[in-house]
C-alpha cells in the first residue's frame, strides 16, 4: 500500500502469470541475454587485462625502462653518466650493456640471436634475468672466460646443456689470405634461463660485458647504459627532462617508444573487443523491446481500464518501464556475479579444461604467454553495468510509450 502504484502494478505483472506461456519464455530469455552479455563483457576483458599486465611484466623485467646510447658510436663514458643518474630521485637502478645480432652454431644446428654482453652485479638493478635462471648463475659470467647464459628454448633447439660449447657468429668480419672470413668465437654454456615469454626464452643469450665489447670490437665501450625507474609509466617524462640535460649527442629512447605499437595493438583489441560483446547486450535489449510489445498487447484491456479510473499516460509508461527495468535489472546483476566469479577463478579453470579435452589454449612457439592470466578491474565492471543497465532502460521506453497511448474506448469496445 505505500508502493508507488506504477511500481506496485509493474511488480505484479512481472511476478504474475502471463496467459501466454511464450511472453514469459521470452522475458527469461532476455534476462539470461543480458547476463551472457554481461558475464562474457566481464570475463574477456580481465583476461585481455591479464594479458596486458603479464606482457608489461615480462618485457619490462628483461627491457630497460629508458636506454641512453650515443648517435653513431659506442659509449665511453658511461660512468660519468651513470653519476649524474644517481642523484634523481626517478632512477633506481642503471647498468651498462652491449648488444647485437649474432648466430649462435652448436650440433649442426644454427640460431639468429640477440646477443647481450651485461655487467652480471649491475644488471639485477634493470632486468629480472638473474631470478629467471633455472640452471647456473648469472655471477658465473666472468670477464675473459667466454661464458654465456643461454634462453632455455634456445638451449633446447641447439640441444645445449650446461658445460656445453657453443660457437658465436658475429656479422663483422675478418680479412684473412684466404678471404674475408666472418668473426667466431666459442663460447661455454654457464646458465639457462627461462622468463616464460618465447621471444626472449627462444632468441636471448647473455654474456659478459668486457668479452661482448672484445667481441663486437668496441674497444673497452658499450651500446648504451640502461635505466630502471621507480614509475614506468612516468618514462616519457624522464626522456625529456634527461634529452634537456644531456648533450645532443646522446640518443635517449624509452619503453614507450620502443613497445609503443604492441600496447596500442593491445588496446585497439581491448576496445574492439568491448564494442562486439556490447552488441550482446543490445541484442538482449532488443529482446526486451518484443517481450514488452507482446505484454502492451496481451494487457490492453487493463490499461484501458486503469486508464478509465484516472490513471494519467505518464503513469502508465511508468508500470511497463518498472517490468522492462526489472528484466534488465536482475540480468545485469546475474551477469555481473558470474562474469566476476569467473574472472577472479579463470587461471583456475582454464588449466582444468585443457587437462580434461587434451588442448593447449597458447602454444608458447605462437603466443607470447603461455598461460591464460585475468586481472579484474572493478571500473571495467562498472562501466559494463552501467552501459548495459542503461541499454535495458533504453529499451523499455517505445513499448511504455505505444501502452500509455492506448485508447479505453477502442481497447473496451468487444469486452
Amino acid at each position: 500500500m505505500f508502493k508507488p502504484l506504477e511500481l506496485f502494478i509493474g511488480l505484479r505483472y512481472t511476478r504474475a502469470k502471463q496467459r501466454s506461456g511464450f511472453i514469459s519464455f521470452i522475458s527469461m530469455t532476455s534476462m539470461l541475454g543480458v547476463s551472457l552479455g554481461v558475464m562474457a563483457l566481464i570475463t574477456v576483458l580481465s583476461v585481455m587485462n591479464g594479458f596486458e599486465a603479464q606482457l608489461r611484466e615480462k618485457i619490462l623485467g628483461m627491457a630497460s625502462h629508458v636506454t641512453v646510447s650515443e648517435h653513431g658510436s659506442a659509449l665511453y663514458d658511461w660512468p660519468s653518466l651513470a653519476s649524474e643518474l644517481v642523484g634523481d630521485k626517478d632512477v633506481v637502478g642503471w647498468a651498462p650493456f652491449v648488444k647485437a645480432e649474432v648466430m649462435l652454431s652448436a650440433n649442426q644446428r644454427v640460431s639468429g640471436s640477440v646477443l647481450q654482453g651485461v655487467l652480471p652485479e649491475r644488471e639485477s638493478d634493470v632486468s629480472d634475468v638473474a631470478e629467471k635462471l633455472v640452471e647456473g648463475a648469472l655471477g658465473d659470467l666472468k670477464p675473459s672466460q667466454f661464458s654465456i647464459v643461454l634462453g632455455s628454448d634456445l638451449a633446447r633447439y641447439l640441444g645445449l646443456l650446461v658445460g656445453d660449447k657453443v660457437t658465436v657468429i658475429t656479422p663483422q668480419v675478418t680479412p684473412t689470405p684466404a678471404g674475408i672470413l666472418p668473426r667466431l668465437k666459442r663460447f661455454t654454456v654457464s646458465g639457462i634461463f627461462n622468463v616464460g615469454m618465447y621471444e626472449y626464452d627462444r632468441n636471448l643469450a647473455f654474456i659478459h660485458i668486457e668479452d661482448g665489447s672484445k667481441l663486437m670490437r668496441l674497444n673497452g665501450g658499450v651500446t648504451g647504459l640502461r635505466i630502471k625507474l621507480e614509475d614506468m609509466f612516468r618514462a616519457p617524462w624522464v626522456t625529456r627532462a634527461l634529452a634537456q640535460t644531456l648533450t645532443p649527442n646522446y640518443r635517449i629512447s624509452d619503453w614507450t617508444m620502443e613497445h609503443s605499437n604492441f600496447f596500442k595493438a593491445i588496446k585497439t583489441e581491448k576496445t574492439v573487443m568491448f564494442i562486439i560483446l556490447m552488441l550482446i547486450v543490445a541484442v538482449a535489449a532488443f529482446n526486451i523491446v518484443s517481450t514488452l510489445v507482446m505484454v502492451v498487447t496481451d494487457k490492453r484491456s487493463e490499461i484501458a481500464i486503469l486508464r478509465t479510473l484516472g490513471l494519467t499516460p505518464a503513469r502508465i509508461m511508468g508500470i511497463f518501464m518498472v517490468q522492462g527495468t526489472l528484466i534488465g535489472l536482475v540480468g545485469t546483476l546475474i551477469g555481473v556475479i558470474a562474469g566476476v566469479s569467473l574472472a577472479l577463478n579463470v587461471e583456475t579453470i582454464v588449466p582444468v579444461i585443457e587437462h580434461f579435452f587434451q588442448v593447449q589454449f597458447l602454444p608458447a612457439d605462437i603466443y607470447y604467454i603461455s598461460e591464460l592470466p585475468s586481472k579484474l578491474v572493478w571500473s571495467d565492471v562498472t562501466t559494463i553495468a552501467s552501459y548495459s543497465f542503461i541499454l535495458s532502460l533504453i529499451s523499455t521506453l517505445y513499448p511504455s510509450w505505444q501502452a500509455s497511448r492506448v485508447n479505453p474506448a477502442e481497447a473496451l469496445r468487444y469486452e
